[in-house]
Formats: C-alpha cells, sequence, structure tokens
C-alpha cells in the first residue's frame, strides 16, 4: 500500500512538472491552448495505459498506478479547465468557453478511444 502511494505521488510530481512545463510554452491570447493539449493527451496516454491493463495481464499494476493515477493524474486538470472556462465566461467570451468545453470533451473521448485502439485493434 505504502508502495502505491509512492508511486502515484512521483508519478503525480512528473506529470504537474511536465504540465507546467507545456503551459509556459505554449500561450495563445484568447484560448486556454496549454490545459487544452495536456488533457487531450493525458486522455491519449491513460487509453494507451488501460488498453495495455486490458491486453497484457502482465502489465504490472504498479506501471499502471505510476502512469495512470500518477502522471496522467498530476499532467491532466479538471480544475484549472473549471477555473479557465470560469474566467472566459466571467469575461463576457461565451464563444470561447462553450468552444473549449465541448472540444476538450470530446477530442478528449476520442482521443482516448485512440489510445485505446491503437493497443488493441480489431482485425
Amino acid at each position: 500500500m505504502i508502495k502505491n502511494f509512492l508511486l502515484v505521488g512521483l508519478g503525480g510530481a512528473l506529470g504537474s512538472m511536465l504540465r507546467y512545463a507545456i503551459y509556459l510554452s505554449v500561450t495563445v491570447k484568447n484560448f486556454p491552448l496549454g490545459t487544452f493539449a495536456v488533457n487531450i493527451a493525458g486522455s491519449f496516454i491513460i487509453g494507451i495505459v488501460l488498453a495495455l491493463s486490458i491486453k497484457d495481464e502482465s502489465f504490472l499494476n504498479n506501471w499502471k498506478v505510476f502512469l495512470a493515477t500518477g502522471i496522467c493524474g498530476g499532467f491532466t486538470t479538471f480544475s484549472s479547465f473549471s477555473a479557465e472556462n470560469l474566467t472566459l465566461l466571467q469575461n463576457g467570451k461565451f464563444g470561447i468557453a462553450l468552444l473549449y468545453i465541448t472540444l476538450s470533451i470530446v477530442l478528449g473521448i476520442a482521443a482516448a478511444w485512440l489510445g485505446v485502439k491503437l493497443i488493441t485493434p480489431t482485425p
């Protein structure tokens, strides 16, 4: 149990640092592109991790905890997504907020699906 907490903590720290680096390097004036990009990438990565854990029973639970819960949990961020949308709405940018919300949900699910399909393709 302690080992899993340490794996989640280490993965979460790495994911958070990577998210912050992307946030600093990706800027667009009216659209929160950094958070959007990490959420879509994180959805894709978690799809791959989940598919690996389903496809290969030897895929260790330690890796699943480290990658999915730790790295993806620290890398993606619903709280920033919520705060950025609230700011957009408060500033009267309803169209941009709607676009951000819609694209994040639709592309996030599509990215997770793509991650699963890359690992478990259908014949």
